[in-house]
């Protein structure tokens, strides 16, 4: 027996990177997994069935369960299908992890709209198409002892405000609100939803111009996806049920809890406040934290 033995996950872009990972290793600790990639550029153009089918093969060749699936899942029924797919190949499901994303670079003042809204159209509107059919699954069983799992994945980029990614930065911290409001709703199905913003080397990383990069001082064997899969893993577990509602930061070889946002300053006053008053107030109670000076 391993620690996600009868477990059915579904593992959004798992056809490479990141997904390829958490799908492997899910499939490794017993889960039955479905594969699902559009097998398409980082631009989000093309297709291929090929990534998504030597995923399923890995994991069957090393005895797993898998099955691939080429769903978009930015497309409303297509997502529906995806969520029916698990059920009816598998009998069930208990794990959804939300991975699949493309991206489309360009500074706030140079981009298309068509960019703003390819990329929020694959993240956050794909997170939340497979979230709400997986959700309303569960919620048909009125299970309140259930121990499912959503993953999503959130980054970096939209956490500290990438500057060349202001569509893909918008659509990880819609993700972030997304992942707050579920886990409050869905709580009561058993169900825990929870957001990783992961560090590796992956194709989209690999994209972001030299120039742009942080510096690397992490090894190749450090910026492995395999590095995040464990987390993933873990949240996909039942063991996991104590937990959601949070984003956890997994890179290399540190898996680290960001804080939920909470106030730092609060300013009363008794009345409305007249405007230089607020002026002077806010200066002084919000300057030192922010680093301004007296």
């Amino acid at each position: 027996m391993t620690r996600l033995s009868g477990r059915v996950a579904i593992v959004t872009g798992a056809g490479r990177g990141i997904g390829q990972s958490a799908a492997k290793l899910l499939a490794s600790e017993g889960a039955a997994v479905v594969v699902n990639d559009l097998g398409v550029a980082m631009d989000g153009s093309g297709n291929d069935t090929g990534p998504a089918h030597d995923t399923v093969a890995a994991i069957t060749e090393a005895g797993g369960k898998a099955v691939a699936n080429g769903a978009d899942i930015s497309d409303h029924a297509a997502a529906e299908d995806l969520i029916k797919t698990a059920i009816e190949q598998f009998g069930r499901l208990d794990v959804l992890v939300n991975v699949a994303g493309i991206l489309r670079d360009r500074m706030v003042f140079n981009m298309t709209e068509q960019e703003w809204d390819d990329v929020i159209r694959v993240h956050l509107k794909g997170t939340f198409n497979t979230t709400k059919f997986a959700s309303a699954h569960w919620r048909s069983l009125r299970d309140e002892t259930a121990q499912n799992r959503i993953i999503n994945f959130t980054s970096v980029s939209g956490l500290h405000g990438a500057p060349g990614q202001p569509n893909y930065a918008a659509a990880k911290m819609g993700i972030v609100g997304l992942t707050y409001s579920a886990a409050n709703s869905l709580a009561k199905y058993g169900v825990t939803v929870n957001a990783i913003s992961p560090g590796a080397a992956t194709r989209m990383t690999d994209s972001v111009p030299a120039d742009r990069r942080r510096a690397q001082t992490r090894t190749d064997d450090e910026r492995s996806p395999d590095n995040v899969a464990p987390i993933v893993a873990y949240l996909a577990s039942e063991r996991s049920g104590w937990i959601t509602g949070r984003i956890i930061h997994s890179s290399g070889y540190e898996v680290s809890l960001y804080n939920n946002p909470e106030p730092i300053v609060r300013l009363l006053n008794s009345g409305p406040w007249e405007a230089d008053a607020l002026a002077a107030q806010v200066e002084r109670a919000f300057g030192p934290p922010l680093g301004r000076k007296p």
